[in-house]
């Protein structure tokens, strides 16, 4: 029998040892909800996967400094313009370079390993940067069909993601007395686990198992505010979570003016053409002649998947940011910044912060 049936209802397992997430009450009138970061340590053309990786520590200090939640990593493979396929070894890389900001997953791309290997390896890190470590959960695999291959990835281990779930918090809890395997580092330790999803199924999971839910509206928005509703709608509270907290993806690049930002947004939006093309490759330098050359049909493409970027200057930043969390009720966002130049990136960090009065 399976532990869990999205038409049935879920043994949702007690995590001993895990403490309820805060969650904060949201004004938007006076204050933005908390603001955090997801990375894909991106490689540019020119660049490589070493200076990726240390930008993205670099783009870690810079965040910490400027007060962010987290900085997240992502689990993409067989990607030229990624270089954050290790993500548990990058997360550490991070981690070790910065203080106090939480660091994690954003996610792990469960179905792509043994739930065993993530408890040991999330263990490890949560040993070597207590308090600092979140691990969250996407049954995606991060690949095209050739690399889930090489993998060793079964295409149906999807539809046991929500078991994968289970085990692994299993691993985390206290091993019990005559226990013959348990997860060394990680039993007992408290790794905050979230759902990831960009469809009503993580959504669900999310509400049922009492978890954290981040959804992927920074490049798939279409289900944005019915995944919202379900997961409110739908949540169970936990011994992690006691009220639902819902983090949104978003697309943000700032900078001094609107249409410099723009400039700077060609970067992304070159990369997702030709990764819909089935040509991914390093993140191309801005072109402000881009667009004029589309077709309409990736026009349209592209219409769809900056439905939610936030792109312009501080002032457009701060509107913008504002605007979407009052339409979606988030408890805290989650922004992606793909541009070509490390000091505009990190500047667009610094504007982004200031749009959001971090620190304040």
């Amino acid at each position: 029998m399976r532990a869990f049936d999205l038409a049935g209802k879920p043994r949702a397992p007690h995590v001993k040892g895990h403490t309820a997430l805060a969650v904060r009450s949201t004004c938007y009138k006076n204050a933005m909800v908390p603001l955090s970061i997801l990375d894909l340590s991106p490689i540019v053309q020119g660049g490589s996967a070493s200076l990726a990786l240390q930008n993205t520590r670099e783009l870690a200090q810079h965040a910490e400094r400027l007060g962010y939640q987290r900085f997240w990593l992502a689990e993409h493979h067989n990607m030229p313009g990624v270089a954050s396929a290790a993500t548990a070894v990058v997360i550490g890389h991070v981690a070790a370079g910065t203080r106090s900001i939480r660091v994690g997953a954003g996610g792990i791309m469960l179905p792509n390993h043994a739930p065993y290997v993530i408890a040991e390896q999330f263990g490890t890190l949560e040993s070597l940067f207590p308090g600092r470590i979140d691990l969250a959960l996407g049954r995606a695999p991060g690949s095209d069909p050739l690399t889930q291959r090489v993998l060793r990835r079964d295409p149906a281990s999807a539809e046991h993601f929500p078991d994968d779930v289970l085990e692994l918090q299993a691993w985390f809890r206290e091993a019990a007395e005559g226990q013959a395997v348990r997860a060394v580092p990680g039993a007992g330790l408290n790794v905050p686990l979230w759902i990831l999803g960009s469809s009503l199924f993580g959504a669900q999971l999310a509400a049922s198992l009492g978890l954290p839910y981040a959804f992927a509206s920074h490049f798939a928005p279409a289900a944005l505010m019915q995944a919202c509703a379900v997961y409110r709608s739908q949540f169970r509270p936990s011994a992690q979570l006691q009220r639902p907290y819902l983090m949104l993806g978003v697309p943000v690049i700032a900078a001094d003016t609107d249409r410099e930002a723009q400039l700077l947004q060609t970067s992304s939006l070159q990369s997702f053409v030709q990764l819909r093309r089935g040509r991914p490759g390093p993140l191309p330098p801005p072109d402000p002649q881009f667009l004029e050359g589309l077709e309409p049909a990736a026009r349209a493409v592209l219409a769809d998947f900056t439905a939610c970027a936030v792109i312009g200057s501080r002032d457009t930043v701060r509107q913008g940011l504002r605007s979407f969390a009052e339409r979606t009720g988030a408890d805290e966002l989650i922004v992606t910044t793909h541009v070509f130049e490390q000091a505009a990136r990190l500047r667009s960090l610094e504007l982004t912060a200031q749009a959001a009065e971090l620190g304040r």
